[in-house]
């Protein structure tokens, strides 16, 4: 899909032509998508590099271009990592700018909805600088959302005897695991641009670019403190987990001997020898009181003992 913006009187608009001073914008482009991108300046080699899964940012720049690939977060709730990275590609042409990404993404809607005022579809290095922030911002939600989830797994496994919660623990760890090896890719990469002074041209994007490296920080180091947390949740659960069966085996074992009790004192009653009280009228009635008094003797040594 191919979306094109430009910057109007009447905010960022959709426009249907490239002209001067328009984003373009392709999520997952087909072949003939592609080709338009590629009549429009950009080669195919860097559009590969976008939909490349496996690709980690950096920073290529040239006479005619400025290529940027950074990871930004996605949001997969049917996959067995809900929370995941992908890259997107930014190239800087002339007087345009592309963005190429496999995924949709949230962190582009602050942007096309206007949440930025001073956001202008001809200030490409801007532009682009307000993309890194609201990828930023998306993975400080995102890590949120995680501290969310993990708190109700939390309250279920404090009851748990199963291994359920401990794989959902799993998942989180593993998103957790990607957040971190991207932001701080993207740390790296952000570094660089500042060193190469793109953005020195205008104070304002001097100052967006320290605020960017200030939100991706706080999002390594939030990313750090979680998975150490995660990781020992999973430690103390585990043996919660183990403490919960031991209490269910030490229930089902005091259960096991409370009715045994009545079982024992019929067999004795039960076998063809003579027996005590055998040629009593109330024989049965003893014999009863006797399973009973045992069994209440048993479920309180168990109670005591904290069996139950």
């Amino acid at each position: 899909m191919l979306c094109i913006y430009k910057t109007t009187e009447n905010g960022l608009q959709a426009v249907e032509n490239v002209s001067n001073g328009v984003w373009v914008h392709a999520i997952n482009p087909t072949h003939e998508e592609m080709e338009k991108i590629v009549n429009w300046g950009m080669e195919m080699d860097y559009i590969n590099y976008c939909l490349d899964q496996d690709e980690m940012p950096r920073m290529e720049r040239d006479e005619d271009y400025t290529f940027i690939l950074l990871r930004i977060p996605i949001h997969q709730p049917e996959s067995d990592i809900p929370y995941t990275t992908v890259p997107l590609g930014i190239m800087i042409l002339g007087n345009k700018m592309i963005t190429v990404c496999r995924y949709e993404s949230d962190i582009f809607k602050p942007l096309i909805n206007g949440k930025h005022r001073h956001l202008k579809t001809g200030k490409r290095y801007r532009l682009a600088l307000y993309i890194f922030l609201e990828t930023a911002a998306r993975y400080l939600n995102l890590l949120r959302e995680i501290n969310r989830a993990t708190e109700l797994v939390e309250d279920r496994l404090q009851k748990s005897t199963q291994n359920r919660e401990l794989l959902e623990l799993l998942k989180y760890q593993k998103s957790l695991t990607y957040f971190a090896t991207a932001l701080r890719a993207n740390e790296v990469m952000m570094e660089r641009v500042q060193r190469t002074q793109l953005f020195n041209y205008y104070e304002e994007d001097q100052d967006l670019l320290e605020d960017v490296l200030t939100e991706n920080q706080q999002a390594i180091q939030m990313t750090n403190i979680n998975t150490e947390i995660l990781a020992s949740m999973m430690d103390a659960f585990a043996s919660i987990i183990s403490n919960n069966l031991n209490v269910v085996m030490k229930a089902l074992a005091a259960l096991t001997i409370i009715f045994n009790v009545p079982t024992i004192v019929a067999s004795f009653y039960g076998m063809n020898v003579a027996l005590p009280g055998e040629t009593q009228p109330n024989a049965f009635i003893f014999v009863l009181a006797l399973s009973l008094f045992l069994t209440a003797m048993a479920t309180l040594f168990f109670y005591k003992r904290n069996w139950f």
